[in-house]
């Protein structure tokens, strides 16, 4: 064998070794990023603007801790976020405490937010989910209309809406006719709504189809910056139906009791979250600068110092 023959040999066995040293590398190291020593976040959440920009915020200050992070947002709806993390496929997500009382652990309305919120934490500890400070924002369900529909059938809080519901369309969101906390818990709680006709929307698509009189009311939630920002009439639920529901970081135990610091860096920005920046945020997004939730995240962490 000639030395060029020799050295192609060579070479060839060298780089072999190399991809079978690599691979084995990469099995012990699943959850570190490469030239980091803190593992990679999976960071997921919801369908909506709002988890859009949790979910970056939330990425983006790890980030700026030293943490990789892998995005997985724009999921779907609750159980979907959830199963998610249960199996490991993400390590945590921005759910709602009424949310999560409600949809994931069956149990039932309450109206103080400290008490639910208690009541989530104790629940999900037993199945190995540690929930983060919460909000100070509540971003709770809330059903709207334009200012024209409320004033032509007089209606200012749910009780009104229950009895003219028949004469009104309804535009709903994907989960909203099935949950306890939706549709049916409505007429249980106020009897009626029983809409004219109740059409699924893409939650994206719902206050375009309000403002454009395809339906007369929708369901909202309450740091929607569409409600100030198309100047729209939010029902007040008398029979206060709804729990709060503020925001709180789920997280798979295992993250946290290995890495402390990531509990600590989450919770120093919900203690800043209130109901005017997230509904300022959101209509960022939503109005018409159509800002990304990654600039809007970036603006905000870097307003507070955090990035």
């Amino acid at each position: 064998m000639n030395t060029r023959k020799k050295l192609s040999v060579l070479i060839g066995f060298m780089l072999i070794v190399s991809m079978f040293v690599t691979a084995c590398g990469g099995s012990d190291s699943s959850s570190k990023a490469s030239g980091s020593d803190k593992p990679t976040i999976k960071i997921g959440s919801k369908n909506f603007t709002e988890q859009f920009i949790l979910g970056e915020i939330y990425a983006q200050a790890l980030e700026a801790n030293g943490y990789p992070v892998e995005r997985k947002l724009n999921l779907g709806g609750t159980l979907v976020a959830y199963e998610a993390l249960k199996s490991g496929d993400i390590d945590l997500y921005p759910e709602y405490t009424g949310t999560a009382l409600m949809d994931i652990l069956k149990g039932e309305a309450a109206g103080d937010g400290e008490a639910v919120y208690q009541k989530v934490k104790e629940g999900l500890k037993e199945k190995k989910i540690e929930v983060l400070d919460k909000t100070k924002f509540n971003n709770t369900y809330v059903l709207v209309a334009s200012k024209k529909i409320a004033k032509k059938h007089n209606l200012e809080t749910l009780s009104d809406l229950s009895k003219k519901a028949s004469e009104l369309k309804f535009a709903l969101i994907p989960e909203f006719a099935e949950r306890a906390d939706g549709l049916p818990g409505l007429q249980k709680t106020y009897g009626g709504f029983k809409f004219k006709d109740a059409q699924l929307f893409e939650i994206g698509l719902k206050y375009k189809a309000l403002t454009s009189g395809e339906v007369d009311v929708t369901i909202g939630f309450g740091t929607d910056g569409q409600i100030a920002g198309y100047d729209l009439v939010a029902l007040k639920d008398d029979k206060n139906f709804w729990p709060p529901y503020h925001a709180a970081p789920l997280v798979r135990e295992e993250v946290t009791s290995k890495n402390p610091e990531v509990a600590e860096i989450l919770n120093k920005i919900n203690g800043l979250l209130t109901d005017e920046i997230m509904a300022e945020m959101n209509w960022k997004a939503d109005g018409d600068d159509k800002e990304e939730p990654a600039k809007i995240a970036e603006e905000f962490l870097k307003e507070n110092k955090l990035n």
